[in-house]
């Protein structure tokens, strides 16, 4: 197509990286954005600031971190990793000041029960205000990994009270 009128669209939303329409909106909430990505084998969570000159990264945390810092013994890829990530995530931020938050999935589809959003539950335990659709959150059962292993159930509790505790 050519003419007068025909501008090329940015190149992020070309390929399908960026909506920007959900990213302003997000923007003029004027709160730290809590961005949730995840992929095959991990889930990542940055609380991001504004800035015009480009965004800073207030927190991050991985979900391969658990089994580094905290001696994670399964998948990180799960639902309880994605939980355990949330939580770390969260107390972090609630160190370095930040008490809420909006949450932004970027083109991750909002799916009921997902990974994304056994993460903000996590955040939400640690202390950080978020707001959330309730049915959204997936089972504790799921979250604890009762659909699992039985012997992940112990392990969920005994991260969370490290990650909260400090130990």
């Amino acid at each position: 197509m050519q003419g007068p009128r025909f501008s090329v669209k940015p190149r992020r939303r070309r390929e399908g990286k960026t909506d920007y329409r959900k990213r302003l909106k997000l923007l003029r909430s004027k709160k730290v954005r809590m961005v949730v990505r995840k992929s095959i084998k991990n889930t990542q969570i940055q609380f991001v600031e504004y800035k015009e000159d480009g965004d800073n990264i207030l927190i991050s945390a991985k979900s391969d971190e658990l089994i580094k810092k905290f001696n994670w013994k399964f998948s990180t890829s799960s639902t309880p990793a994605a939980y355990l990530t949330g939580v770390l995530a969260g107390k972090r931020a609630k160190d370095k000041g930040i008490d809420e938050c909006i949450l932004d999935i970027g083109r991750h589809p909002p799916i009921t029960g997902s990974k994304i959003f056994a993460t903000i539950k996590g955040v939400i335990d640690a202390g950080i205000k978020c707001p959330y659709n309730e049915e959204k959150i997936p089972k504790d059962d799921r979250i604890i990994g009762k659909h699992l292993d039985s012997s992940i159930l112990s392990s969920v509790d005994e991260i969370k009270n490290k990650i909260i505790g400090g130990k």
